[in-house]
């Protein structure tokens, strides 16, 4: 099984189009079995930009199943600031043009994808002391937590367990901040529902991590962007991962401006865990 991880999109002004097409032609050309999208489809969560967003996961689902979460650029937050007007009016943007389903789950044979929707906009646990954090930091809630053990304890035996979210719970190489808010809360609650692989974005940098806990270990993979605001300068990418009953197997795949497309580079490979404690 092959899944296809592409995060922070940024359709509008920070979008490259040559990235895009170039991925929209790989999507095509190798049928991928998911194709997963961890959040900011948009820039300014603008009409526009969403129904850009929503004709590349319209394609996609020609040759792949897809999920997608939002991110916080995706998010109108200004509508509510606080929430003082509810949470709907934020999301209504993203409903409206990409779908009604903020935490989708996708079921195919040997794998269950759970989305979380960590975008929570400005509200109270999402402030920090740090005033470039407003409307950026992510955050999960008991509540979200135990609806993905539920559905995880729904999944056959031996299906992959995987969630894809936006904000890195990972200190990024070059941003030294974690997207999450409560990480060491979160992953564990991840371990303890038997979770094998984390899909995120939200740093602008790509990265794979191993998470080490008591009982097993977790897999973060958290892509880069396609898009002119790559951190550090370095080039766009996308992340490729193959599923076995033994392994998985993640591979970033690299923007090549000199060959117009996403070359493979760096590559980890770790060792399937048991469910049958989780």
């Amino acid at each position: 099984m092959r899944l296809f991880h592409v995060s922070d999109l940024h359709f509008g002004r920070p979008a490259v189009p040559t990235q895009i097409d170039a991925i929209e032609a790989m999507v095509q050309h190798e049928r991928f079995d998911i194709v997963a999208i961890s959040g900011d489809l948009s820039q300014r969560a603008r009409a526009g930009e969403f129904q850009r967003a929503a004709a590349f996961m319209r394609d996609a689902r020609r040759v792949s199943e897809v999920i997608c979460v939002p991110g916080n650029h995706d998010v109108a937050w200004w509508r509510s600031p606080l929430h003082v007007r509810g949470a709907d009016t934020m999301y209504e943007p993203y409903r409206t043009h990409v779908d009604q389903d903020l935490e989708p789950v996708l079921r195919i044979p040997g794998c269950t994808v759970v989305g979380l929707n960590t975008s929570q906009g400005v509200h109270i646990r999402t402030l920090t002391w740090n005033m470039r954090d407003v409307s950026i930091i992510g955050d999960l809630r008991q509540e979200q937590l135990e609806r993905a053990r539920r559905d995880f304890t729904a999944a056959p035996p031996g299906d992959a367990r995987v969630i894809v979210m936006h904000h890195n719970p990972v200190k990024g190489e070059l941003s030294q901040r974690h997207g999450l808010k409560h990480t060491r809360r979160v992953l564990g609650a991840f371990a303890d529902m038997g979770v094998d692989l984390v899909l995120c974005g939200h740093d602008h940098q790509e990265a794979i991590h191993y998470v080490e806990h008591t009982r097993r270990g977790t897999i973060i993979s958290t892509a880069g962007t396609l898009s002119n605001r790559t951190r550090g300068g370095r080039p766009s990418s996308v992340n490729v991962i193959t599923l076995t009953r033994q392994e998985i197997r993640i591979v970033t795949h690299v923007w090549s401006p000199a060959e117009r497309t996403f070359a493979p580079g760096p590559s980890k490979c770790f060792a399937r865990s048991s469910h049958d404690s989780a």
